[in-house]
């Protein structure tokens, strides 16, 4: 591995400058984080951040399932998950729910990990560095966290297994997991992608890629009656959230090694 330099590329996305911060908050956090980078190592620093983000991402997914409580009690939002279930039953022939099921199971505890872990090796290889590891790892690690503390909070029922196609699921249905898991992983593929694209157009095709990839995934699971439309909003709504703080902690990090703060401490 050489952490010093590889890093160097990753600071633009196209023209924009991410160790640049427009807000006076912005630029007084990133002062800050710099400092301490220079103090403990940046690397370790972006450990850190991520280790506090899961914390917040935690209690963001408590918030959420607050939220979900008043609007089930309200029967606003909720009232779609009917009706929209009803309509994805008249979509169904036995070839699109074989192809639906095939698709969805790549965003499934082993479609996803494999995914993951494919483009994890290609980046730690490709760019020498430890920072796409840390990301990827922290990222699904943190997804997964959400998805366990919404299910436990809510353990709202799944439609019923009349109206689902088979293989059954009967853990709680309250977020998608499938849906909260491909919003955190691929969009942090996707970031990590777009960090090496030089021409606009590759970034937009990797960023309209990854989105309707994820759009599919969470329409495969209401399609499927595994999920009810409102666990896959909620879903995309806390994977956005949670993938905001982990872009946010990448470019906290790379202000602190660009005003000179080594990625671990200094021995001296």
């Amino acid at each position: 591995m050489q952490p010093e330099h590889s890093e160097e590329p990753d600071r633009r996305v196209g023209d924009v400058d991410l160790t640049t911060w427009r807000t006076r908050a912005g630029r007084a956090g990133a002062e800050q984080w710099a400092r301490a980078g220079h103090r403990w190592g940046a690397l370790p620093l972006l450990v850190v951040t991520l280790l506090i983000g899961i914390g917040v991402a935690a209690t963001a997914t408590w918030v959420a399932s607050e939220v979900y409580d008043a609007v089930r009690e309200s029967d606003d939002v909720a009232a779609l998950d009917r009706p929209v279930l009803t309509w994805m039953l008249t979509l169904r022939s036995p070839t699109l729910d074989t192809v639906v099921t095939w698709w969805t199971d790549i965003a499934g505890t082993i479609g996803m990990p494999i995914v993951a872990l494919g483009f994890l090796v290609g980046f730690t290889i490709q760019r020498r560095a430890w920072t796409p590891l840390v990301l990827l790892v922290s990222a699904s690690a943190g997804s997964l966290l959400m998805t366990v503390a919404g299910k436990d909070l809510i353990g709202r029922a799944r439609p019923p297994l009349s109206d689902a196609v088979p293989p059954y699921e009967h853990s709680p249905s309250f977020p998608s997991g499938h849906t909260l898991n491909a919003t955190v992983i691929v969009g942090t593929i996707v970031y990590l992608l777009i960090l090496r694209q030089s021409r606009t157009a590759t970034r937009v095709w990797t960023i309209t890629v990854g989105t309707l990839f994820v759009l599919s995934v969470g329409a495969s699971r209401v399609f499927l009656g595994h999920h009810w439309l409102t666990d896959v909003l909620a879903a995309w709504a806390l994977g956005l959230a949670w993938l905001a703080l982990v872009i946010t902690a990448h470019r906290l990090y790379l202000t602190a090694l660009r005003r000179g703060a080594r990625p671990v401490r200094s021995s001296r």
